[in-house]
């Protein structure tokens, strides 16, 4: 078994355009991701699936100049993107993560990628009841889970967010969810807005080190639990949301 990141990355962000390319004290988004990824020991690969967009250009050069496989896809339909490009380059069991969580921990990933990889689940994660800090959501899903879902997914939802037609029937495959000890969900650190970028910048400089584990973060917090002021009111699921009220308004 050897799980691969399909890394969605577009710059088109309704909210926040070019949010993954922003600068946390000189360093990128992207490239922030891309190097707490590089501190796990359980993936191996990854793949940037960015879109035919002219404007996304400019993530497939990323990708070339980062000695990074890619492919170009679907802007809207991600779902389709996904399938197609696990196709393309035969990958049987899928990790995704997106890079608008830039200090996402290696050792959650490892913590999920391992359950997976010890069962034989179709898809394993920690995104479905939360107890882990918003900005850590992997999941991991196999290849026929995928095909299955972008054969049978019809709702704007299910297409734009990939996994939605798998955790929404469970009656057709096997689902585990992965608990935090702790139930850290009232911590964000997904970029979705400009107060999210100046939370990060203000966490990112406190911290000299790499990786970047949850544990540091918290510690920070604690001593300056003003920083949590700063994105306080940002809604992680404002984006689902738009896609659940399209599928309402086109039902």
């Amino acid at each position: 078994m050897n799980p691969t990141a399909i890394i969605q990355v577009r710059l088109g962000s309704s909210r926040l355009p070019g949010k993954v390319l922003k600068k946390l004290n000189g360093i990128s988004v992207l490239d922030c991701f891309l190097s707490q990824l590089e501190c796990s020991k359980l993936l191996k690969n990854k793949i940037i699936a960015t879109t035919s967009n002219p404007k996304d250009a400019v993530i497939v050069n990323f990708a070339k100049e980062h000695g990074l496989e890619y492919f170009i896809g679907s802007e809207t339909d991600v779902l389709d993107r996904f399938y197609q490009c696990a196709k393309e380059f035969s990958i049987n069991d899928i990790v995704r993560m997106t890079p608008d969580c830039p200090f996402i921990d290696p050792i959650v990933i490892d913590k999920i990628l391992n359950v997976y990889m010890e069962n034989s689940f179709d898809f394993v994660s920690n995104t479905l009841e939360r107890t882990f800090p918003f900005g850590n959501d992997v999941e991991v899903f196999s290849f026929s889970s995928l095909e299955k879902s972008w054969k049978e997914a019809k709702k704007s939802s299910e297409r734009e967010h990939v996994t939605p037609f798998i955790y929404n029937n469970p009656n057709l495959f096997s689902i585990l969810q992965v608990k935090n000890p702790d139930n850290l969900t009232n911590f964000h650190w997904t970029l979705d807005r400009d107060e999210d970028l100046l939370f990060m910048k203000s966490v990112f400089q406190k911290i000299q080190k790499k990786p970047i584990h949850i544990d540091d973060i918290l510690k920070i917090l604690k001593e300056e639990p003003e920083l949590l002021k700063i994105n306080e009111n940002t809604n992680s699921y404002e984006g689902y949301l738009k896609s659940l009220k399209r599928d309402k308004d086109n039902s």
